[in-house]
């Protein structure tokens, strides 16, 4: 009775926290309110940015700044365009570059974007920059933090109900049944559910950096590049990230369609 009961709680929540993603209309739970979600986000972004070494690169500044300006001009006019003219308050955005050798760049809820200068080591124009803003961004309007957020949670509520269900059973039975949702939880939903946001991630970015004026088929040379620049070749269905031969393929096939994106 206790699974059951924890079962349609389950559903009820999920009935009542749908929401869908801007451009893709895919369906998705959002248990955390946008304000919960800023509110955690910006004071992450506050404590890391005032220990983070800023970068004193004056032309990769500009860079990150142009770039991610017109970026994030273009996607607050789709928003308005599109009926979404509340979701704009979300965003205060801010550009930042950080003297750090990593390949990275992330953008926090509420349009706080970060470049790392081991980035700006592989772009060699705004063109293969805004592939990654483009990217970043795109997390930022999806809610795809939230999203995470509410998996998690989700996760935890599904633990108990395991827990539960094997209450009655021997400690070996219940260690056994832990471990085997532990497995299910990892493989099967986690990493290939952020797969699903990096690939939608791009998908958005795409129009995005089209839509700011940037060539989308850069993103192709851009992703062939980080392939060779090296990293570990994790196996795709252990990573959060699709395959560099995946996520190729995919721009391939998005590029038709964003021709109508273009200015």
């Amino acid at each position: 009775m206790k699974k059951i009961t924890g079962l349609l709680c389950i559903a009820s929540l999920m009935l009542s926290s749908c929401g869908s993603v801007p451009i893709t209309g895919r369906n998705q739970l959002l248990l955390v309110s946008d304000s919960e979600v800023l509110t955690s986000s910006l004071t992450q972004y506050s404590e890391y940015i005032k220990s983070a070494p800023l970068s004193t690169d004056t032309k990769g500044k500009a860079m990150v700044t142009r770039v991610g300006q017109k970026i994030a001009a273009a996607t607050e006019q789709y928003l308005k365009s599109n009926g979404l003219s509340s979701e704009v308050q979300n965003f205060s955005w801010e550009f930042n570059l950080v003297k750090d050798d990593q390949v990275n760049a992330f953008c926090m809820p509420g349009g706080k974007i970060v470049v790392y200068e081991g980035l700006l080591k592989i772009c060699s124009s705004d063109d293969e920059l805004a592939v990654v803003v483009g990217h970043e961004v795109a997390h930022a309007v999806a809610k795809h933090s939230n999203e995470r957020i509410s998996q998690q949670l989700l996760s935890e509520y599904g633990a108990q109900i395991v827990g539960q269900a094997l209450s009655k059973k021997s400690e070996s039975i219940q260690k056994i049944g832990n471990t085997v949702y532990g497995l299910g939880s990892e493989y099967g939903v986690t990493l290939p559910f952020s797969r699903k946001h990096e690939s939608e991630a791009d998908y958005m970015g795409l129009i995005f950096m089209t839509m700011a004026g940037y060539n989308p088929s850069t993103a192709i040379t851009f992703w062939q590049k980080m392939s060779a620049s090296g990293g570990a070749n994790i196996p795709e269905f252990m990573s959060t990230h699709p395959s560099d031969a995946t996520r190729i393929s995919d721009i391939q096939k998005y590029l038709p369609e964003l021709e109508k994106y273009k200015k």
